[in-house]
């Protein structure tokens, strides 16, 4: 009875849709359970530090509300009502609907569709290999990071910039579009140790006052959507006063003369107009960046939101071209790190299956791809049946008008592979349960730095739990998919995709723990030329030729030069207002939407208002309100708030439907359009109307 419990400490990298993927210290209790988890000291980017509510992970992962059994449903459709069957039953079933979707309508009616849930390779990214051997509907994500990403790129040539921890020896950080206190803390760390050590100064370039502008030290509050326009002016004012480095920009530019000439007419005043930032603000930020030899650009998710959103990013990325920052240490910029795993997934994906011929289907236009659009649908026949894993679209994906009315649908199988009973897998047929990271063994990067790790099974998973992998498997025997990476353990497919990466075997890369992938000095500083063919920064961005995805949206229309380019939703005399739905503190997508400290921290769904437009709208503090435009409505409660420009809104999400009074959640309000110039959703661009709510709201 006095024995103490033994308490291991065991290593994992956290799994979830976040750059950070932080390197984590997990207490092990007797084997069978988790205490608490720490950010690891051992590896030098999370350096020790984990935001709150992956600390609190037992709280998730002991939840008593998890999925345990495979569950048929019994109700009418979204109804809740579901019977507890057998694995067998369940997998047979879901193999004899997908046959028969197959037979009456083609393989391509079937369409696996996923997400960032998990951002192992394993166990999110296997959906892929049965897709190909089966020729189903291949998927084309496009809902977060597209479009920063060739915003990026464009520039540089790849994916890929000044190690992230050099922001610890920066005289300048520049954080802008991310709120890392919410979505990324590890930024944080290394940002206040140049405060601490070095005396440098934090700038936060964003749409509001959020948690971290509150600890800058410059703070720029734009109009969403008008960062192009902040840019050129920041660059105008540095050609202005000479403190472009013209040096630098003749060995390592491919326009620099044209750039200047094409800024002459971006003034300060100019950019003023557009973005609502004060003139005398826009000429301080630019001479400081421009006397600070060491300004490091930490740009984030938020460019990928807009309808201009890769032009914007692009136009960022351009001035540490202009004053040649990435000549020093801890200067340059960093988005992601993407470029540098290399990581070849052949064997987890089943490429030498994957027939080009087959349509994709694009992410963000799930609405519309269930309710039968033609031209989402690529002419090609109905989707009559889907295995949804790591995502919930009933809640995250744009137009839930369309996509509450595809999934309504009786004649769509649909099958939900989850750890709970989100609003997506309450409209399943049948309901699968998943187990978490410390369940299943996996293999994991950091989009947000430079390590890569494997993530080892740590406890085991509670009732009939199955992995994605394992699921996968039970399918494709049933299916007669017949492909190597069926037949392999999870280890076994880490270790191969390992070894065909050259990145020797998996037993070296555990002994590693998180292992460093950062190149050289030289190489993450582009001093050797960047990766264009040219080796020069593009300042003007080809793209009609984007160095990867597939060419969407308006991209013909997209300015070549850095500009504030007008295609985003501008409010309008029926929709007076600009929202964003900018990322929650406690919730990532519609993760740990279940955690009761998660639910209790970030209370009822809200909107921020400045305190002079709700004046004139007579409303107050605590009114519920109701927000639409022409795709649908939901009702929020009335946050006052001075830390935003006036006639912007800003709604931190994403919460269930269900929390709106009424039921509809903030997704109604967003767009499916493709953005350019490879696909996305412009989450955070979007035009409102804003009235008192009914009573019966």
């Amino acid at each position: 009875m006095n024995q103490h419990a033994k308490v291991d400490i065991r290593h994992s990298t956290c799994p979830h849709d976040c750059p950070s993927a932080c390197a984590l210290d997990i207490e092990v209790i007797d084997g069978r359970s988790i205490g608490r988890v720490r950010g690891s000291k051992q590896q030098t980017y999370t350096a020790g530090v984990v935001c709150a509510k992956v600390a609190r992970y037992a709280e998730r992962i002991h939840h008593p509300d998890r999925l345990l059994h495979p569950m048929r449903r019994t109700g009418p459709k979204g109804s809740g009502q579901f019977a507890r069957i057998s694995w067998d039953d369940a997998l047979d079933e879901i193999a004899a609907r997908f046959d028969q979707a197959e037979q009456e309508f083609g393989a391509q009616s079937v369409w696996p569709y996923y997400y960032a849930g998990t951002m192992g390779l394993v166990m999110r990214d296997g959906i892929n290999r049965l897709a190909n051997v089966k020729k189903y509907s291949r998927f084309y994500s496009t809902i977060c990071a597209n479009v920063a990403r060739i915003g990026f790129a464009i520039g540089t040539g790849k994916i890929a910039g000044v190690d992230p921890r050099e922001m610890g020896v920066s005289d300048l950080v520049v954080i802008w579009g991310t709120n890392p206190v919410n979505t990324q803390v590890n930024v944080m760390t290394h940002a206040m140790r140049a405060r601490k050590e070095r005396g440098a100064k934090i700038a936060a370039i964003d749409v509001y006052n959020n948690d971290t502008m509150k600890q800058a030290d410059i703070k720029i509050l734009l109009k969403p959507g008008t960062d192009g326009a902040f840019a050129c002016g920041v660059m105008h004012v540095l050609f202005r006063e000479g403190y472009a480095d013209r040096e630098y920009m003749d060995r390592y530019t491919d326009c620099p003369n044209e750039l200047e000439a094409h800024l002459a007419s971006r003034t300060p005043e100019w950019a003023s107009s557009i973005s609502g930032v004060p003139v005398e603000e826009i000429e301080a930020f630019a001479r400081l960046v421009g006397q600070t030899q060491r300004s490091f650009f930490r740009l984030g998710y938020g460019f990928t939101r807009s309808r201009n959103g890769a032009a914007q990013m692009h136009a960022a990325l351009c001035i540490p071209a202009v004053t040649g920052a990435w000549q020093h240490e801890g200067g340059g910029a960093f988005f992601n790190n993407f470029a540098i795993w290399k990581f070849d997934e052949s064997i987890i994906e089943g490429h030498d299956a994957l027939d080009r011929s087959t349509r994709w289907l694009d992410q963000s236009q799930i609405g519309r791809i269930l309710t039968g659009d033609a031209e989402a649908l690529k002419g090609g026949p109905p989707v009559k049946a889907m295995l949804i894993q790591n995502t919930n679209p009933m809640t995250v994906a744009p137009e839930q008008a369309l996509v509450h009315q595809g999934f309504a649908r009786e004649d769509l199988f649909m099958v939900v592979h989850e750890q709970f009973m989100t609003e997506t897998a309450v409209m399943a047929d049948i309901v699968l349960p998943a187990t978490m990271f410390m369940e299943h063994d996996d293999l994991y990067y950091g989009g947000g730095h430079q390590h890569i790790s494997v993530g080892a099974r740590l406890i085991d998973p509670p009732g009939e739990c199955r992995s994605n992998h394992e699921v996968l498997q039970g399918l494709g025997r049933r299916l007669n998919a017949v492909h190597p990476g069926f037949t392999m353990s999870p280890r076994e497919l880490i270790d191969a995709t390992l070894k065909k990466s050259g990145h020797g075997d998996i037993a070296a890369l555990e002994a590693d723990l998180w292992r460093d992938l950062q190149p050289d000095f030289r190489t993450s500083h582009y001093l050797d030329g960047f990766a264009h063919a040219d080796k020069k920064f593009h300042f003007k961005a080809d793209w009609a030729n984007p160095p990867f995805g597939n060419a969407l949206g308006p991209w013909a229309q997209m300015p070549s030069l850095p500009d504030h380019w007008t295609i985003i939703e501008e409010a309008d005399e029926a929709h007076p207002f600009r929202l964003a739905t900018s990322p929650a503190r406690s919730f990532l997508n519609t993760s740990f939407n279940e955690t009761p400290s998660s639910i209790a921290r970030e209370g009822k769904p809200s909107v921020m208002m400045h305190p002079d437009d709700a004046a004139t709208l007579g409303l107050s503090d605590g009114d519920v309100v109701t927000l639409g435009n022409v795709r649908g409505e939901t009702n929020l409660t009335v946050k006052l708030f001075d830390g935003l420009r006036r006639g912007v809104l800003i709604a931190e999400s994403i919460q269930p439907n269900k929390a709106h009074i009424g039921g509809r959640g903030i997704n109604m309000l967003t767009g499916a359009e493709a953005v350019a110039p490879v696909g996305g959703a412009a989450f955070h661009d979007n035009k409102v109307w804003v009235k008192k709510a009914t009573p019966s709201a």
